[in-house]
């Protein structure tokens, strides 16, 4: 009676075990799926109608310059991508280039890609249809007619945007782009803290926003020899993303 009871306590036991085991594996399976559904999310390069991120794949990374202002590092920027035959894309905003048209037509004649910032640097997710239309379009005349650019990519100030904005732009012929990495150089001054920003981890099709700001000016010759030296080219955002 002894071993019958000690042969099914052992059997008791293993069932337990293997049923155990069997939890375990599907709570893991469960938790992995669901990372690799909220990885699939984050990397996507398409979100609510706006883009992140060129082609992973890709050996193309962008330095997508947004200008408003900080003229005075423009020309030390200039100097540096001439130095390395790097063309990249320069999102102006209106005011600005009607301000700048001689700045505008240099950037333009380096070869540089020039796309919209909007027109006065507005909060885009605060403004309805019309407004965001409004933006958008006075940005676009005004590049026309002082650079004769056609432009089609649009980066809203500070990455705010809402339906309406994502409609406007559409309608009037632009894609909607946002960042892969944020330098962030606008608040933090140091030329380190704004180099390991925008290298650490690179990846294909990064979009790798900054500002002519002093710091990015004298971080950005090691930013572009980085890049160079893991292999990737420093390109336009329109040939990142393959348009």
């Amino acid at each position: 009676m002894k071993i019958k009871n000690k042969e099914k306590f052992c059997r008791n036991v293993i069932a337990n075990a293997v049923i155990g085991v069997f939890l375990v594996v599907f709570v893991l399976t469960i938790f992995i799926n669901s990372l690799q559904k909220k990885t699939v999310t984050a990397s996507n390069s398409e979100y609510n109608g706006t883009i992140y991120a060129g082609d992973k794949n890709s050996k193309n990374v962008s330095l997508m310059v947004n200008v408003y202002w900080g003229n005075e590092y423009l020309e030390k920027m200039l100097e540096t991508f001439d130095k390395y035959e790097i063309k990249t894309t320069f999102f102006v905003g209106g005011k600005w280039a009607l301000e700048n048209q001689l700045l505008l037509q240099k950037l333009k004649s380096k070869g540089h890609e020039i796309a919209s910032h909007g027109y006065s640097h507005k909060d885009h997710s605060k403004l309805g249809y019309e407004e965001n239309l409004i933006e958008i379009q006075k940005c676009h005349s005004v590049v026309k007619d002082v650079s004769g650019v056609e432009m089609e990519l649009f980066a809203p100030p500070s990455g705010a945007y809402n339906k309406s904005t994502i409609k406007a732009a559409t309608e009037l012929g632009y894609k909607t782009i946002m960042w892969t990495r944020d330098t962030i150089d606008w608040r933090d001054k140091d030329a380190g803290l704004i180099y390991n920003r925008a290298v650490t981890g690179l990846a294909g099709g990064d979009l790798i926003l900054m500002h002519p700001t002093k710091c990015t000016a004298e971080a950005l010759e090691q930013i572009i020899k980085h890049i160079m030296e893991k292999g990737f080219n420093v390109t336009t955002v329109s040939q990142t993303l393959s348009l």
